[in-house]
């Protein structure tokens, strides 16, 4: 059995979709915090079974019959640590056989603020005993993309990563790439650094969505507490526009980068390109 925690969330069912094509949909436990949202998967003969983060008792349910499971981090930032240790410790009881997790890209040395809760996180699982294996996935390319509105009606990209690169992938590469290491045989303990094949700066990203739009875009970098600031004045919570700001000031210190093309190795295929992204966007 195959449990994929926060099933509902954008990487959780495109992990899910991935592992229908590899192994029988009722082998595969969307493990959620709500019922209704996952109705779609039930359809399709995929187990649901309900599980909080919060609540450690329906976490040792829902891991019941469990082989392997795939711990995808929370979005809650400030609480993960303490809500991963929960499913860390339901998954050492009922003795699963392989506990994947979602870290982010270089997680030991990264710079960025929320590689924090990532190092604890991997630090908890490797003290469990539990065969594991850490997924330490790079950014998203959505992260930029999402915000083409915006730039489009602004006639800019805004941010403070300078000239840093990014080595971004599609956030339906990486769960390819968490179905195929669930489904594998390869050795516990394995680490990977997963980013995409080629990397991009937010000024080539901002050429591009010109290129693509016919529409001058240029990209200007502020300081990161302007930066911050203008996410604050676009009606972000302080969170998130701390997360975001901090992260692109991480990434012009290259902690966006990875040129070892680990994911595009286990896809057996080169990973998505910004030129596809940006085109997918604007439809």
């Amino acid at each position: 059995m195959f449990v994929i925690t926060g099933a509902t969330g954008q990487l959780g069912r495109l992990v899910v979709q991935s592992l229908r094509k590899m192994v029988p949909a009722d082998s595969i436990i969307a493990a959620v915090r709500d019922l209704e949202k996952v109705e779609d998967l039930a359809a399709m003969g995929v187990q649901v079974r309900q599980a909080d983060y919060n609540q450690p008792a329906s976490l040792y349910a829902a891991l019941q019959g469990a082989d392997r499971v795939l711990l995808i981090s929370s979005s809650e930032i400030g609480k993960r640590v303490r809500q991963h240790q929960a499913v860390i410790d339901a998954a050492r009881q009922v003795g699963v056989k392989l506990l994947a997790y979602t870290s982010v890209l270089h997680a030991d040395t990264s710079v960025l603020a929320l590689a924090d809760e990532h190092r604890q996180t991997e630090a908890a699982i490797r003290a469990s005993g539990l065969p594991f294996a850490l997924l330490r996935n790079g950014w998203y390319t959505e992260n930029y993309t999402a915000g083409i509105p915006t730039a489009l009606s602004l006639g800019a990209v805004y941010g403070c990563a300078g000239d840093g690169p990014i080595a971004s992938a599609a956030r339906a590469d990486y769960a390819e790439a968490a179905a195929i290491i669930l489904t594998g045989e390869s050795p516990a303990g394995e680490v990977y650094e997963l980013a995409g094949d080629a990397s991009y700066t937010l000024s080539d990203f901002a050429a591009e969505l010109s290129r693509q739009s016919g529409k001058p875009i240029n990209y200007i970098n502020l300081p990161e507490a302007d930066y911050k600031s203008a996410l604050l004045g676009a009606g972000l919570s302080e969170v998130l526009a701390d997360l975001l700001a901090n992260s692109d000031q991480g990434a012009s210190q290259g902690a966006l980068f990875d040129a070892g093309r680990q994911l595009s190795k286990l896809l057996g295929r080169p990973t998505s390109s910004l030129e596809t992204a940006v085109q997918a966007a604007l439809l």
